[in-house]
């Protein structure tokens, strides 16, 4: 007996990068080895010493061919054995130990939008739909599109065992949200990578394309983010550390905004409920802000952040770093750990 083992990995592509998979076919009971792939067509390699390595990291059941066979979301390693200069997993790995002790917990809200014949889906050919407003968390053929995809890409991450925690249509026509989380930073950033796998090969079976492009209609329309709200346990037992991380990720606020996506420029504008890129503001039930605390934690006294700045094209093993290496810093330092 054999079961098929579907590596993925993220490429070299600039300034987005890429997910890229293939399959290897292991006897049953095999433990998944570690495997290599062409680097020089990946972005990854020169041709003239083009070999690069697959460490499996994170694996899970694979809902699309079902059975004993699996996904397998790997970290690229040159052929010494240390980490490739696009793994951004293994820089996370070491921050995530070492403020493991504060108990982060992330919710990322992977905003995203379908394309087909090279429009977003729903969009009428050489024209646009009616403006924004019906859409949101929408309901009916005259303002959703795309719910058959959307649906069978959350029964797939339901049978994967990853930490799907929701989902939603957006503001505009051919854009969903889902949700990972809560969850640790490096198992956040694993499920994530993986459930966009999930929605790229499902969507694919649909003919439609899945994209995570900031800005994918031009003009009055809303962007495309990866809202990321953030805890430690002393914000999830007191307010004061609350603030202290909202201090914090001002006086990074630069730094953030280089690792929080590509064309974050386009998207963050101060308008379609953003602040602008280049300013950073915090504040109650203030989706205009550059990270809201929403009226509830405000009441209780305790609870979590969440910074709207994240583009959706963001690579999560970044900003889940940048956003525990600042704010657990910043707590540590002021003795609210």
């Amino acid at each position: 007996m054999t079961y098929k083992a579907e590596y993925i990995w993220i490429d070299g592509t600039e300034p987005t990068a890429k997910l890229r998979s293939k399959t290897k076919i292991l006897a049953d009971g095999a433990e998944l080895p570690i495997w290599g792939f062409d680097g020089s067509s990946t972005n990854q390699a020169e041709g003239h010493a083009s070999d690069c390595v697959l460490k499996p990291a994170f694996s899970c059941p694979d809902p699309i061919r079902g059975g004993d066979n699996v996904l397998v979301l790997c970290e690229v390693l040159l052929t010494d054995m240390t980490p490739h200069s696009t793994n951004t997993r293994a820089l996370l790995t070491p921050i995530a130990e070492q403020f493991a002790e504060q108990d982060s917990w992330f919710g990322i809200e992977q905003e995203y939008t379908f394309f087909k014949d090279g429009r977003p889906y729903g969009f009428p050919v050489g024209g646009f739909p009616g403006p924004q407003g019906p859409y949101y968390c929408g309901i009916g053929a005259d303002e959703v599109v795309g719910r058959d995809i959307v649906e069978a890409h959350l029964d797939a991450c339901i049978e994967a065992g990853l930490k799907i925690s929701g989902i939603n249509a957006e503001v505009m026509p051919g854009q969903w949200e889902f949700q990972i989380g809560p969850a640790s930073p490096v198992e956040a950033a694993d499920h994530l990578w993986m459930a966009r796998y999930l929605l790229y090969r499902i969507a694919e079976d649909f003919g439609v394309s899945a994209t995570l492009d900031p800005k994918p209609a031009k003009g009055d329309w809303n962007g495309a983010g990866a809202h990321t709200n953030f805890s430690t346990k002393a914000m999830r037992e007191g307010y004061e550390p609350i603030i202290t991380a909202c201090e914090a990720l001002g006086e990074k606020a630069l730094e953030h905004i280089k690792g929080y996506g590509f064309g974050i420029e386009q998207r963050l504008t101060g308008h379609h409920e953003t602040a602008p890129w280049s300013e950073f503001s915090y504040g109650v039930s203030n989706r205009g802000a550059s990270v809201r605390i929403p009226w509830q934690v405000e009441v209780d006294k305790k609870g979590y952040i969440e910074d709207r700045r994240p583009n959706a094209n963001i690579d999560p093993y970044v900003v889940t770093r940048l956003i525990v290496n600042t704010c657990c810093s910043a707590l540590e330092k002021a003795g609210q750990v």
